[in-house]
């Protein structure tokens, strides 16, 4: 029996579809994340207790021992009704962000065209991380001219062709690389092989061309895993960039200087 092995390698052509599926499906993880922390958020619970107990004493809902068992479960229905209503609202309003910063990512140079996209400059790179041939997860370094570019190609309602001519995408190193993606699929995060595929990605940005004196990357505390592990490589917060969601979750850009990995190189 062979033993599996893990492999982290350059984006080819034949990814195209699984990366752009990954990078959709990163941006919308932190959705679910931000429902289920709105519903336990206190406030929540208590609006949602304190509700079904008003209906509950409208319609005289209290739990009847009279009727044995079954007469305790009267008030159910009660919280049923208002916790399906409260998770639709939490939705409601968290959703629209999260679409809106999934449509723009897709929307970019660098995923309309990978592959010439991560040439420009020697220090960037889309680097695939499998395990035993199978896809396990992503990152994308940008250390282009236009590395903190937040344009995309296309407004709202245009079609991709009316810009794609238009955009120019200039050679060289900009001093300042910027992490793009960042995913790993949920079954192997518990294993931490996400800090190998970060630590991959900042050696290559730094070392394959000196001019990268720093690498940003914005992070969310909706995705745990991939904030946890950003943290533990050394990146501290430049500044807050905005708040998002309904209870406002932070959005923070974080740094890592040269400088910094350098004494954290020489230590390990």
């Amino acid at each position: 029996m062979t033993e599996a092995h893990a492999c982290i390698r350059l984006y080819e052509a034949s990814d195209d579809k699984r990366v752009r599926f990954s990078i959709g499906k990163a941006s919308m993880e932190g959705l679910a994340v931000a429902n289920r922390s709105a519903f336990f958020h206190p406030f929540t619970l208590s609006a949602w207790v304190a509700l079904s107990c008003i209906m509950i004493q409208y319609l005289n809902w209290w739990p009847r021992p009279e009727y044995g068992f079954l007469g305790y479960l009267q008030p159910f229905p009660a919280f049923g009704c208002w916790g399906a209503v409260i998770l639709y609202l939490m939705d409601w309003f968290n959703r629209p962000h999260f679409e809106d910063a999934s449509l723009d990512l897709l929307r970019r140079p660098d995923v309309a065209d990978i592959a010439n996209y991560y040439r420009r400059s020697p220090s960037s790179g889309l680097f695939i991380l499998e395990y035993a041939g199978k896809f396990v997860g992503l990152i994308a370094i940008d250390a282009s001219k236009d590395s903190q570019s937040q344009s995309t190609l296309m407004d709202k309602g245009k079609l991709p062709s009316s810009l794609k001519s238009k955009h120019t995408m200039p050679q060289g190193t900009s001093s300042v690389a910027t992490i793009r993606h960042f995913y790993i699929e949920e079954p192997y995060r518990k294993a931490g092989i996400q800090k190998d595929l970060l630590a991959h990605a900042i050696q290559h940005a730094f070392k394959v061309d000196n001019t990268v004196k720093e690498i940003k990357v914005a992070t969310t505390s909706l995705i745990l895993y991939a904030q946890k592990c950003i943290h533990d490589a050394g990146f501290a917060l430049e500044k807050p960039i905005g708040k998002f969601g309904v209870y406002g979750w932070k959005l923070d850009l974080l740094v890592l200087r040269r400088a910094q990995w350098e004494k954290q190189d020489v230590v390990s």
